[in-house]
């Protein structure tokens, strides 16, 4: 396994982020591990999740400056803190996310931060996509920004699960919206990760077991 998947599955799980047990995902499935943005809590961390997302972008867009979306509410840290690392290393690039509800005073609007214009590439920033239940969403919103493209997608992990189909949820996604999702690690990262001690063979077997039913087959 490269360096940084394993530096950054022990980030998720020092930070609380990675947590085995049982949970319901937004798509409704019952799954053994989740993976929850919300849980960082200090500037530090969120520097550091801003640092991952930003070297996963040089890697895959390069210095093409875009606009980076975060679907409330756990995208919002996710793009600000991408955009500042970015910064840094000398890619200076306008963000903005989405309310919940829309604001009918002050400057109204769904929109808060750098409204994207016709021509210009977004770039949305989540946490996880399980069914893809959540991007579904986020292309229903941006849709109304006329003559916006959306680039490609970033997430912490790709699940490696059936979407609407026996197809993979991000394989879809990329099918179904013409734009590549990528991801920092992924599931079969995270087992080979557990599988070093034996003390994680429970949680390994669950997630294995899971897999093998709501897998991906293509």
């Amino acid at each position: 396994m490269e360096a940084y998947k394993r530096e950054f599955i022990q980030f998720l799980q020092g930070a609380g982020v990675l947590k085995f047990g049982d949970f319901t995902a937004k798509s409704g499935r019952k799954i053994p591990y989740f993976i929850n943005a919300g849980m960082i809590k200090t500037g530090e961390e969120i520097a550091k999740l801003g640092e991952f997302y930003a070297k996963a972008y040089f890697e895959k867009v390069g210095n093409k400056p875009t606009v980076l979306y975060g679907p409330a509410y756990k995208g919002i840290s996710i793009a600000v803190s991408a955009a500042v690392a970015l910064s840094k290393n000398g890619l200076n690039v306008p963000f903005f996310f989405n309310r919940k509800e829309v604001k009918d005073h002050g400057e109204g609007g769904v929109f808060v931060g750098y409204v994207p214009q016709a021509g210009e590439e977004v770039v949305i920033v989540e946490d996880v996509i399980t069914a893809g239940t959540a991007i579904r969403e986020s292309m229903a919103i941006l849709s109304h920004l006329d003559g916006v493209k959306v680039a490609a997608t970033f997430v912490m992990v790709d699940r490696k699960e059936k979407g609407q189909g026996e197809k993979g949820a991000m394989q879809e996604i990329e099918e179904e919206f013409g734009f590549p999702v990528y991801s920092v690690v992924d599931v079969y990262d995270i087992i080979e990760y557990l599988e070093e001690d034996p003390a994680n063979e429970e949680n390994v077997t669950r997630i294995k077991n899971y897999l093998a039913v709501n897998g991906a087959k293509a």
